[in-house]
């Protein structure tokens, strides 16, 4: 790398890429894809796809809430500094290459960007996303350390930008709330399972998450409740005209069996950290399975 770059390119890179990693880049991505396919395929199927890329008002919608989830990422970033340096040392060193000052301002200007684009779509949007944004803020700042509420609404606020996105069509099918339902128990078990991995720093830091709150066991089996929650929506997705994403949700109870086998022989760092990822990347499936969506069902 020294023979391609000058140190000072090699600093440049690697703050892009603490950058990237600061706002979850990979997430971000996922989330403009998700909203786009959700809005093609189960929101508005009449609507062509060359429509909906010239739509400026939904277009604003989606850079919204990705630049709120970004600036989401930075302030709980900011407010978990302390606990990251002892969960996720190298990620921490990575992350810390821009300075606080820069992530702060960072944090302002992506906020006042997505509350210009929300303008753009109509004052109910605005509000719309202060709320979002408010909510996040106090979820970094003060809610996360409650563990009878920070993994509800964590979830909640992950699933957020796709309610955005339902209010603009006015989709109300039961069969949206299904598609909902079962995102919000996997993301709600992909996040408890994050208080298993960081257990370390949270117990140095007082957090009152599940695992400190009450222990390992008891918290796989709130994990195993969620999962199977999953279970509920999944079973009335199947019962409706999916295309080839049917096989999606027939797969997923094999799968989510799969992911408590491992849960509940799991006990260090590295395991859970594995298990967070079986999670992440069987969301990543649903959203590109999104597409397998005939057109006009």
């Amino acid at each position: 790398m020294g023979l391609l770059f000058t140190h000072k390119q090699q600093r440049s890179l690697l703050k892009l890429i603490s950058l990237f990693s600061l706002v979850r880049g990979y997430n971000i991505i996922v989330l403009i894809i998700a909203q786009y396919l959700t809005a093609r395929y189960i929101l508005s199927p009449q609507l062509s796809w060359w429509t909906l890329l010239f739509d400026i008002k939904f277009f604003s919608i989606v850079l919204a809430s990705s630049l709120t989830t970004a600036a989401g990422y930075i302030i709980n970033n900011f407010y978990d500094a302390p606990k990251d340096k002892i969960n996720r040392p190298k990620k921490y060193i990575l992350e810390h290459l821009v300075s606080q000052q820069i992530q702060l301002a960072l944090f302002l200007i992506l906020n006042m960007t997505a509350f210009i684009f929300a303008s753009i779509v109509s004052f109910r949007a605005v509000l719309f996303f202060l709320l979002y944004m408010f909510a996040i803020w106090i979820y970094s700042f003060r809610v996360k350390r409650f563990f009878w509420l920070s993994n509800l609404y964590a979830a909640l606020l992950m699933i957020l930008p796709f309610w955005a996105i339902t209010l603009y069509f006015k989709n109300f099918d039961t069969l949206v709330f299904y598609h909902a339902g079962y995102l919000f128990f996997l993301i709600l078990a992909r996040d408890i399972i994050k208080d298993l991995e960081n257990f370390k720093g949270d117990w140095v830091h007082r957090y009152k998450t599940l695992p400190i709150v009450f222990d390992n066991k008891s918290t796989k089996w709130i994990t195993t409740l969620c999962l199977l929650g999953c279970l509920f929506p999944n079973f009335h997705i199947i019962n409706h005209p999916l295309g080839l994403m049917f096989f999606y949700y027939v797969i997923s109870p094999l799968y989510l069996i799969l992911v408590l086998v491992f849960l509940w022989r799991a006990n260090d760092q590295k395991t859970y950290l594995w298990l967070h990822n079986l999670i992440k990347a069987w969301i990543l499936i649903g959203v590109l399975s999104i597409s397998l969506i005939p057109q006009g069902l």
